[in-house]
């Protein structure tokens, strides 16, 4: 959306909230601290709440808001009932107009990237993920949520019964993890990606290309490796699993998932099974180069047999 004429405008915020900044806020490394605000300890909340608050003590209503800084009323209202958290662009024209230089800025990136927004299974994950210091992953049948359009997420979280508001929080959830890629420090990431992740269209076509076109942006990105596994290649040790490895300090897990279920495993001779596994798909598949080329040529064909009539 443009700018209003009540604010300058602003600089795209740099991502800081790197694995450091996430563990020094991390509540399930630190003890229970007492109430001394009264405000909610929950980042999601918080951030709400101070955006109400900022906006309550200038005495403005949403519309006298909306018509000085530049943005639709109704967006303004979503993120202080906690239904969206907004973008970096709109944080920070409100962190100028209101003169709290990177306070709800920060704010903003510890609700994106907090954990406790994920189901209970996937919180451990979430947070050894944003300390990992290199990935890589093998994807079975979809495209893994470090590398999914907002389309792809929507589509794909749909299927497990969320929708409306859930289904809203979700996806903006699981897009701000593809902040972990773009910081300036960002981890190294392989993705393999098996023949049938192409193949596996969303209903929407222009939202399917959008996805293969993401792929291949992804795939010129300096810390992103993108190899494709033909179908050609037969069967494989990770045949029916997607596999996720992060490399932490001086140790590896792996996250194993399938249709319904997933987990977490740390023990060194599992690890070292699935990383052989992976080691020969790695070996099978088609280098980064050639990988472009096919995922080119799959969105080609695609369009080729979606143009209108």
């Amino acid at each position: 959306m443009a700018h209003g004429k009540g604010v300058r405008a602003v600089e795209r915020p740099k991502f800081n909230a790197g694995p450091a900044k996430f563990n020094k806020f991390n509540r399930s490394a630190m003890p229970q601290r007492s109430m001394v605000t009264g405000r909610s300890q929950e980042p999601r909340e918080r951030f709400a709440e101070e955006l109400r608050r900022l906006r309550t003590e200038r005495k403005l209503s949403l519309r006298e808001l909306a018509k000085q800084v530049g943005w639709d009323s109704s967006l303004f209202s979503k993120m202080e009932n906690g239904q969206t958290l907004g973008g970096p662009e709109v944080v920070q024209a409100l962190d100028q107009f209101y003169g709290t230089p990177g306070l709800l800025v920060t704010l903003w990136e510890l609700a994106l990237l907090d954990p406790t927004q994920f189901k209970e299974q996937y919180r451990r994950y979430m947070v050894l993920e944003s300390e990992a210091v290199n990935l890589w992953h093998y994807a079975v049948s979809t495209v893994h949520g470090l590398l999914q359009t907002d389309g792809y997420a929507r589509e794909l979280l749909s299927l497990g019964g969320a929708k409306g508001a859930e289904l809203d929080q979700q996806v903006e959830a699981r897009i701000g993890r593809r902040s972990l890629l773009e910081v300036a420090e960002a981890p190294p990431f392989r993705a393999i990606l098996a023949e049938a992740v192409l193949r596996t269209p969303l209903r929407e076509a222009r939202e399917w290309q959008a996805q293969l076109e993401h792929l291949l942006e992804m795939s010129d990105r300096p810390n992103i490796t993108i190899q494709v596994l033909p179908q050609s290649c037969g069967l494989h040790g990770l045949v029916s699993s997607d596999v996720m490895f992060l490399r932490l300090d001086g140790r590896t897990v792996a996250y194993v998932e399938h249709a319904y279920r997933g987990e977490l495993i740390e023990e060194n001779g599992s690890v070292e099974q699935l990383q052989r596994a992976y080691d020969a798909v790695r070996d099978a598949a088609l280098p980064p180069a050639k990988s472009r080329e096919f995922i080119l040529r799959m969105l080609e064909e695609y369009r080729a047999s979606h143009r209108p009539d």
